[in-house]
């Protein structure tokens, strides 16, 4: 089996991959362009931020996993993946005290106009008189949206600066915020009209996307800081552009939506001469502890993958699927059984959506569960039954 490694993984992981007996292809400076030509001989693709394309997905015809050795999968093309079958597995949690520390590093460098410090000292100017006026971060107000594991990590951290955090989250409740010892908000506006500093620690999906509008970004005090370390499509870029211009709100960002697809090269932003906006390189996963626990999950994923045939940590899996009928065969565990049932409902047409097959002690018999989309007829449910030496009872059940 080959893994072709797409991102820069440390060696440790490659080693550990080898170890496996795969042959491993380990290619850090592709881009989606050279993904698009198609992977020929790779089973499995892992990726960190290069994005992984319907046209890739398509010309790779032996492709079968994909794995972001990070949590969010929006660089990938998950419905493409899907429609051929193909698994895409994701490393959520890793990576989460990294972007935490990245985000106070980006609200101290704002509050302190660190990057400003470097940049005139660096040109010869001393600028005491306007870098020491900056406000101090004890007692302000921090807004968190999204109190996931990132979240609750920056939360932790600002505590411990003595700021008091309100946050909103789909999963948050009162209870939850109380354990946290937070402030609970009804609404993401409600954080935004309260917080000094507002942060974004949301995954990218059809129901964040633009969640942070012009609404919540007018909702911010003026001189408040917009903190985004998650993922640039989930604020309105052109509405913080306009706040940053008008010099009411200052942001750090490690994400933006003209963000270069290449690791290393000359590019323009529009967000380049922006004085109050300090932007990292999509930094925020990109710490050697981090890298290293995300290159480990990514290697464990593929071990159970290629010695179990499971994939932890399936991100395109259908929780439940439609069919409204659910057949419980017990049978007898010797080669065939299975293939009979399944010949037998192929013959009525009708389909098996999943299925499950386990084995009782002593391998003498097993349970098959299969979901599927029609009713058996009598006369089906009767031959399965009566399938000599092979099947002990068949039970069919409304879902």
């Amino acid at each position: 089996m080959t893994i072709y490694l797409a991102d820069k993984l440390p060696e440790q992981a490659i080693s550990d991959l080898q170890n496996l007996g795969l042959n491993v292809v380990s290619k850090p400076q592709t881009t989606a362009a050279d993904l698009e030509q198609g992977l020929e001989d790779a089973q499995v693709l892992i990726v960190r931020s290069t994005v992984v394309s319907e046209t890739c997905i398509k010309n790779s015809k032996s492709l079968s996993l994909i794995i972001r050795a990070g949590a969010g999968v929006n660089n990938i093309d998950i419905e493409a993946a899907s429609n051929l079958g193909i698994f895409v597995a994701n490393c959520p949690g890793k990576n989460a005290i990294a972007v935490a520390e990245l985000t106070m590093g980006l609200i101290l460098a704002l509050d302190r106009f660190l990057g400003d410090n470097v940049v005139d000292f660096r040109e010869g100017k001393w600028n005491k008189a306007v870098y020491s006026k900056a406000d101090g971060l004890f007692g302000k107000t921090l807004g968190i949206i999204g109190t996931g594991q990132i979240g609750r990590e920056v939360i932790v951290r600002a505590k411990s600066f003595g700021m008091p955090v309100v946050a909103w989250s789909r999963s948050l409740t009162p209870e939850i915020a109380e354990e946290l010892e937070i402030i609970y908000a009804d609404s993401i506006k409600e954080v935004a009209s309260k917080a000094d500093i507002l942060s974004v620690h949301l995954a990218q999906n059809e129901h964040t996307k633009g969640i942070i509008s012009k609404e919540i970004l007018s909702a911010l005090k003026d001189g408040a800081f917009f903190i985004n370390t998650s993922r640039a499509g989930i604020v309105d870029e052109d509405a913080l552009i306009e706040e940053l211009k008008s010099g009411r709100l200052k942001a750090g960002l490690d994400v933006f939506s003209d963000e270069p697809e290449f690791k290393q090269g000359d590019f323009t932003s529009r967000f380049q001469g922006i004085d109050n906006a300090y932007i990292s390189h999509h930094i925020g996963a990109s710490t050697k502890q981090a890298q290293l626990a995300v290159a480990a999950d990514a290697v464990d994923i593929v071990r159970g993958y290629v010695q179990d045939g499971y994939v932890r940590n399936w991100i395109n899996r259908s929780e439940q699927t439609d069919a409204p009928w659910q057949l419980v065969v017990r049978h007898y565990d010797k080669p065939g059984v299975i293939a009979n049932v399944m010949s037998e409902l192929k013959h009525a047409d009708i389909n098996a959506q999943e299925l499950s097959n386990v084995i009782f002690d002593g391998n003498k018999t097993a349970c098959c569960t299969i979901q599927i989309d029609t009713e058996p007829s009598a006369d089906i449910l009767e031959s399965i039954r009566t399938r000599q030496d092979e099947v002990i009872s068949a039970t069919l059940v409304s879902r």
